[in-house]
C-alpha cells in the first residue's frame, strides 16, 4: 500500500489558482532551457561604475564619493554608502563589486580589532593596507574585484593609501577610483594644494564628484563627504549631485579668484635705473627698502 493512501493525502489541484508561491526549483520554465544556462547567454552585462575619490592635506584625510549604485544600465540603489568606517580614526571608500567590498571590509574591520586587543593600541593606516592587500592576494584571479583608498590618522599624521584586491598597495595624496575618476581627477589636479584650508578641501572635493557625476552616466544620486582629522573621522555633509553641480557652476574658478585679487593688489613697478646700481630718482625714502608692506613682514 502506498504511503500517501495510509496519510490519506491528495495531489493539490494543479490547473487552478493557487495562493501560495511555488517552491524554491518549482517555477515553470520552457522545455529545454537550463535558467543558469539562458541568463549566461542572453543575460545583461552586469557593467557598474562609481567615482570616490580622497586627498591628503594639512588639515587631515578628505574623503567623498556619490552615492549611486548601478548594474549596467539599471540603478539599483540612488542613496547607497560608498564610504565604510573601519575604526574611530580609520575610512575606506568603495569601488568595485558592492558584495566583495562590504565582505572584506567585514574582515578588516575584524582583524584590526583583534590586533588592537593584542597590542593595546589601534594600527597604524600603513599597517591596515599592508594586512588588507596581503588577504586579498591570496584569492587573485577569482573575479574579486575591490579598489578602496584607506584614510587615516595615526601616530605619523594623516595618511593615505590605495589598495586593490590583486595585492596592489600604494602610498599617495591624490586617490581618485572609479569610471568617473578621470573626470574628478581633471579637477583635482587643477586646485589640489597641499596647504589648503579646511572650506577650501570642502568645496574642491564637492566639486570634484558633482563634475563626474555630470560626466559619467553610472555616477549620480549625492555626494557624501567624510574628514578624519586628528580626534577622529566626522561626516560632513549629504549633498544632492544636481543641485550641487548647479550651485558650483555660479562660482568662480580658482584662477579667477586670484586674477581678482592680484587686481586688487597690483605688484609694484620698479623704476629704471634700480638694476644697475645707481641711485633711485623718486619713490624711496631713506631708510625704505623698496619691497612691499606685505613682504617686510615675513
Amino acid at each position: 500500500m502506498a504511503l500517501q493512501d495510509v496519510c490519506k493525502w491528495q495531489a493539490p489541484d494543479t490547473q487552478g489558482l493557487s495562493p501560495h508561491l511555488s517552491p524554491a526549483g518549482g517555477w515553470a520554465v520552457p522545455r529545454g532551457c537550463d535558467p543558469q544556462t539562458f541568463l549566461q547567454t542572453h543575460g545583461p552585462r552586469l557593467a557598474h561604475g562609481t567615482t570616490t575619490l580622497a586627498f591628503r592635506f594639512r588639515h587631515g584625510v578628505i574623503a567623498a564619493a556619490d552615492t549611486r549604485s548601478s548594474c549596467s544600465n539599471y540603478v539599483a540603489c540612488p542613496a547607497s554608502r560608498k564610504v565604510i568606517p573601519v575604526h574611530q580614526h580609520l575610512l575606506g571608500t568603495t569601488s568595485g563589486t558592492s558584495a566583495d567590498c562590504a565582505t572584506w571590509y567585514r574582515v578588516l574591520q575584524r582583524e584590526l580589532r583583534l590586533r588592537a586587543l593584542r597590542e593595546g593600541r589601534l594600527p597604524s593606516v600603513a599597517s591596515a593596507a599592508k594586512l588588507l592587500s596581503t588577504m586579498m592576494s591570496r584569492y587573485r584571479g577569482l573575479d574579486l574585484c575591490v579598489a578602496t583608498a584607506l584614510c587615516g590618522w595615526d601616530r605619523s599624521g594623516p595618511a593615505l593609501f590605495y589598495v586593490y584586491s590583486d595585492g596592489t598597495r600604494l602610498q599617495g595624496d591624490i586617490f581618485s577610483v572609479g569610471s568617473g575618476s578621470p573626470y574628478a581627477y581633471g579637477v583635482l589636479d587643477r586646485g589640489y594644494r597641499y596647504d589648503m584650508t579646511t572650506q577650501e578641501a570642502y568645496i574642491l572635493a564637492r566639486r570634484a564628484v558633482a563634475h563626474a557625476t555630470h560626466r559619467d552616466a553610472y555616477s549620480g544620486g549625492s555626494v557624501d563627504l567624510f574628514h578624519v582629522r586628528e580626534s577622529g573621522w566626522e561626516y560632513v555633509s549629504r549633498n544632492d549631485a544636481c543641485v550641487l553641480y548647479s550651485e558650483l557652476q555660479k562660482l568662480p574658478e580658482p584662477e579667477k579668484q586670484e586674477e581678482e585679487a592680484s587686481e586688487a593688489h597690483p605688484e609694484p613697478v620698479t623704476p629704471h635705473g634700480a638694476g644697475d646700481g645707481g641711485e633711485l630718482s623718486v619713490g624711496c625714502r631713506p631708510g625704505d627698502s623698496g619691497l612691499p608692506a606685505e613682504t617686510e613682514t615675513l
